[in-house]
């Protein structure tokens, strides 16, 4: 049976071995990988579906922000990685991980927990967690990205109609006062 668990209990070898299964060797060229580097990811969002020793899927979160071209910067969360192992696909353990990741942040108080972002499909993401590319036109990353996969779940209004770059968010896991 499949159970969800805090990431920080799976041995880190495992998940590397999962995602580059799932995202190859030469990952942390992506931009994404960009994103997260010189942080870590959020522990409180991060997990890992299990079924007994067996490691069949994972999802990370990281603190990332928008530098506004007006100078001021936004927190917001990275969702993503999401791994699932080829032989546990098609059995909703991605969705599910996703799922319990954003009812998590939505019930924090952790920073940027109201303004989701990921690099991803955007059908999926909208379809099942209501991500669109409807705010994020004028953000920019640090490398390349198609436009139309740079997603965003605002549950609040203050990154609407906003411009900048998207960068890592050194001071992690601040809480919200």
């Amino acid at each position: 049976m499949t159970t969800l668990v805090p990431l920080n209990r799976i041995d880190s070898q495992k998940i590397e071995d999962l995602l580059d299964i799932g995202f190859g060797k030469d990952r942390h060229g992506r931009t994404a990988y960009r994103l997260r580097q010189g942080v870590s990811a959020i522990p409180e969002l991060s997990f890992a579906a299990v079924d007994g020793d067996i490691l069949q899927g994972i999802i990370q979160c990281w603190p990332i922000r928008l530098s506004c071209l007006n100078g001021k910067k936004l927190p917001m969360i990275l969702l993503g990685p999401v791994a699932v192992h080829p032989d546990y696909q098609g059995h909703g353990i991605g969705q599910t991980l996703v799922q319990h990741s954003l009812d998590v942040a939505d019930s924090s108080d952790i920073t940027g927990h109201d303004a989701v972002m990921l690099i991803g499909d955007p059908e999926y993401y909208n379809r099942f967690f209501g991500f669109s590319d409807e705010e994020t036109g004028d953000w920019r990353l640090p490398g390349p990205v198609e436009k139309r996969r740079l997603l965003a779940r605002l549950t609040s209004p203050r990154l609407r109609d906003r411009a900048g770059m998207v960068e890592a968010d050194a001071p992690a896991l601040q809480k919200e006062g």
